[in-house]
């Protein structure tokens, strides 16, 4: 056999299993339910308007240019609507292709960054799939996953190979470009403090620092340039107020004094621990960090150099969310596996001791098993009367049997414990994503309001919206008009003039006999009830005026629903 043969036949066994495991468990989780409201609804909302309007160039949300994200997921999503037509599986498949893309090059990545130590490449991929956040968030159909992909295969560009230790700068720029092109500037923050720092984990960029920058400007250029191909002739097409937006608003607005978002310096730390569940409670990877020790490798090197910086700079900025570091999680992986696989080099006294093993995650499925098993007992007897935990517990028993098996997973013993831990990871995480569709995916279908509005708005009748609107109901409801923002007092009443027979959601904490008696549609929503009215009658009602009695009855969904029963 040809060493090149041999070589692409160690790779493919080295994507098994990890590969078809994922594949497997994030097919199941995205398809368990409908795409979420606000992320996956509104990503859905503009590609539909786009692709409804024929506005290939410029985003629209509502009829309104799109200035918040450039196009590349759309146009993704785009490539599958013109083979399959509009549908919302392909989108959802797009998202597992791009998660299991990740933990390609992750693997990829430890085998170039940690050459002598081949248990990197397969592990980093483990610790990743274990993350539960990251699991969760790759669910929804957004822009992180991908920029993801970019980031890595970016910086995969800058590590050596065995034949060639210089960067493939060609390639960097155009993954720069992609990246910039699937959520913009911020692109750059992931990328460029490896490239910066290269010297310190890099020995070509140490030994050629003038080529090492100079190309490295020059990739970064590339990469611009490829986001000004779009720009350009968007931002003349968009219009003045679009084309402003674009170009200084949305990013300078989220650094200083964010008009979306704006937390504290110390939120990152604050979401760590369940940002890195279940890895930030796996005592041995603590104990391999804190054991690390000049000389580092150039693997742990180039980690640290990615991901402290980036950690730095999200805290500093003004608008944060959880999911804003999501490329950083696969620094973190070989960060922790490249340590783990030094700690059992350097310490195999330590390295396969049990008092670091698994046993503390166990014992919080032991708890979690057994909170899911008496929630039913508490819902009864009074003592958990929250309508969540309501839901849950119809439920839970079932899935207290699937924790208490995972935590007797954890606590055994020998090799295969990283293995352990990510399956663990893996399946109690897609066991709530379970338990969530079972018991609580009702308070977030909005399908039923969606093809209510969508039907209303297909026979000419105008939609308003009583808070500010995402796109929530264009999807599903395959609308080609905008719903009108209405603020309560003036503006109401103004349109139920102007569209007696339109129709206006409200949203509301509680239900009352008004709800129940004059309304169109009635469903939960989150903690909420979204209500359906006509124009009139809403109207009617907020100025103290008792409607006209509908000519149908309130439609409820879903149908016999245990709020309603609560309300009677």
């Amino acid at each position: 056999m040809q060493p090149s043969s041999f070589s692409r036949r160690e790779h493919l066994r080295a994507l098994w299993p990890w590969l078809p495991v994922w594949t497997l468990v994030a097919l199941v989780g995205i398809f368990s339910h409908g795409p979420m409201p606000m992320y996956s609804t509104r990503t859905l909302a503009v590609a539909w308007e786009m692709w409804n309007q024929h506005h290939w160039l410029v985003p629209h949300n509502n009829g309104e240019p799109y200035s918040e994200k450039v196009p590349l997921v759309f146009w993704m999503i785009h490539a599958g609507w013109l083979v399959w037509g509009v549908n919302d599986i392909w989108p959802r498949i797009l998202e597992v292709i791009y998660g299991g893309a990740q933990l390609i090059l992750v693997s990829v990545l430890g085998h170039r960054l940690f050459p002598n130590r081949a248990w990197v490449a397969k592990a980093a991929p483990w610790l990743l799939m274990s993350l539960a956040y990251a699991f969760f968030f790759g669910l929804q159909i957004m822009y992180d996953v991908l920029l993801a992909v970019w980031v890595l295969a970016a910086l995969l560009c800058l590590t050596p190979r065995a034949d060639r230790s210089e960067p493939r700068w060609l390639f960097f720029a155009l993954f720069i470009g992609l990246g910039l092109l699937t959520k913009g500037p911020v692109m750059l923050l992931h990328v460029v403090f490896p490239w910066l720092l290269g010297p310190l984990w890099n020995d070509w960029a140490r030994a050629n620092r003038g080529r090492w920058y100079g190309r490295g400007v020059a990739a970064l250029l590339g990469g611009f340039a490829i986001l000004l191909c779009w720009a350009l002739p968007a931002g003349f097409s968009g219009g003045e107020a679009y084309r402003q937006r674009l170009f200084f608003t949305q990013t300078a607005g989220r650094v200083v004094d964010a008009f979306d978002h704006a937390e504290p310096f110390w939120f990152y730390a604050m979401w760590l621990p369940a940002l890195l569940f279940p890895i930030i409670a796996w005592p041995r990877a603590w104990a391999a960090v804190a054991s690390l020790r000049r000389p580092l490798d150039p693997g742990v090197r180039f980690a640290l150099c990615w991901i402290v910086p980036v950690f730095v700079c999200f805290s500093l900025i003004s608008g944060k969310q959880p999911y804003y570091p999501l490329p950083e999680y696969a620094g973190f992986a070989l960060l922790v596996a490249g340590a783990v696989s030094s700690f059992r080099e350097k310490r195999p006294d330590l390295a396969f001791n049990y008092a670091l093993g698994t046993w503390p995650l166990a014992l919080g499925g032991f708890a979690v098993a057994a909170g899911m098993f008496i929630l039913p007992n508490l819902v009864e007897s009074g003592q958990a009367h929250d309508s969540w935990f309501v839901d849950f517990s119809h439920y839970s028993r079932y899935f207290a049997i699937v924790y208490f098996i995972l935590g007797a997973l954890l606590l055994l013993r020998g090799r295969g414990e990283t293995r352990r831990l990510a399956i663990a990871g893996l399946v109690g995480t897609l066991a709530l994503n379970t338990l969530f569709t079972l018991s609580s995916w009702q308070r977030f279908d909005l399908t039923p309001a969606a093809v209510y509005l969508g039907r209303a708005q297909a026979e000419g009748k105008a939609v308003g919206n009583l808070a500010y609107y995402e796109g929530q109901f264009h999807f599903a409801g395959r609308m080609d008009q905008p719903v009108t923002r209405l603020r309560e007092g003036q503006e109401l009443f103004d349109f139920a003039k102007a569209h007696p027979d339109g129709l206006v959601v409200t949203y509301g904490t509680k239900l009352d006999s008004d709800e129940l008696r004059y309304a169109q549609l009635v469903q939960p929503f989150r903690s909420d009830f979204l209500v359906i009215w006509k124009a009139a009658a809403l109207a009617a009602l907020r100025q103290g005026h008792q409607p006209a009695e509908p000519a149908t009855s309130t439609l409820i969904y879903p149908p016999g629903y245990w709020r309603y029963k609560a309300l009677k």
